[in-house]
């Protein structure tokens, strides 16, 4: 028997509860592994309080992380006590997710746990970290240096943002945050931000060109934020896409495009390949400070999830939230 949260559906009513389930409920999948630690993100939170249609078959376990051990194994990669991390590829959407005390997955979707890490710190990080990772992996594969200038994330206080702050500053790059919690200023500084914004500058509608500001974005908000992102983005000069907190419309021009050369990237974290995940996590295990990794988490039980994911989706969550499963 194992504990879970599990999401259940009776025409159009759905319904969440903390269960107990025999081992043979397990969907099919060629590794078992026992979940030390998932996470609570913003599609997690989605999913329990059923605000989207993100689980696309019930019953569900929901979780889109998940860290633990390997118990048994048919898959060559893996065997029996090795440690290992998994973001995305439709867990806690198709296939049974992390918020559960044990899980039976695809071994194709796992990566192993950098020794840096422990695995609460790993979902401490999750799959916002890693999202962030790969969007601080974006820029600099395009070209965007320190020495250009000044380079802005938006959403700084949530999990995204907040890694994405911690990562460029490490990187070397004067770091802008957005943010609509002015009380959170310390909080983004602690992070690595040199400039903190108040997130209506960005908001609102605004010119299809502005002043040019920054050398890259990091935006996890969509809509108007990412057309004004784009609109102040310096000549040739780089947005690394990955969310949609503030809307997934993108109702701007393609001036930034044609006459700044501005370019936008699209960062996808479900379906990114193993070398692109293992680079991601590379890098978070070497360039975030254990200490800051502390500072951007806190930790609840299964039992706490669902009335924390209210609180996420009324934005009164800062950083990351990891789950224990084991309590």
């Amino acid at each position: 028997m194992f504990s879970a949260l599990l999401i259940e559906k009776d025409g159009t009513s759905q319904s969440v509860a903390l269960t107990d389930l025999d081992d043979d409920r397990l969907p099919p999948g060629n590794v078992d592994v026992a979940v030390e630690y998932s996470t609570l993100n913003y599609k997690d939170a989605l999913a329990l309080l059923g605000r989207s249609p993100i689980v696309r078959s019930f019953p569900m376990v929901p979780g889109i992380d998940l860290a633990g051990v390997v118990t048994g194994s048919s898959h060559p990669s893996w065997q029996p006590g090795d440690k290992v991390v998994l973001n995305g590829w439709g867990v806690g959407e198709r296939h049974w997710g992390g918020l559960a005390q044990r899980a039976r997955l695809d071994g194709d979707w796992l990566i192993p746990l950098p020794a840096a890490l422990t695995a609460r710190q790993a979902m401490a990080i999750g799959t916002a970290g890693y999202t962030a990772s790969l969007c601080v992996d974006a820029l600099l594969t395009h070209g965007v240096r320190p020495d250009q200038g000044e380079v802005l994330v938006t959403g700084a206080t949530g999990g995204v943002g907040s890694v994405a702050v911690a990562l460029l500053a490490r990187a070397g790059f004067s770091v802008a945050a957005s943010t609509g919690k002015a009380a959170e200023a310390e909080y983004l500084q602690q992070l690595g931000a040199t400039t903190v914004l108040d997130r209506a500058e960005l908001s609102a509608a605004g010119k299809p060109l502005q002043k040019e500001r920054w050398a890259g974005v990091v935006d996890s908000i969509g809509s108007h934020t990412l057309v004004n992102a784009c609109a102040q983005t310096r000549y040739g000069g780089a947005v690394a896409a990955c969310g949609l907190a503030g809307g997934m419309d993108l109702p701007g021009t393609v001036a930034p495009f044609i006459l700044r050369g501005v370019a936008l990237l699209g960062v996808d974290s479900v379906q990114a390949p193993a070398e692109r995940r293992r680079a991601a996590w590379d890098r978070l295990a070497r360039d975030l400070d254990p200490a800051l990794i502390d500072t951007i988490a806190d930790e609840i039980g299964l039992a706490d999830a669902v009335a924390t994911a209210g609180r996420l989706l009324d934005g009164a969550v800062r950083g990351r939230v990891v789950v224990d499963v084991n309590r």
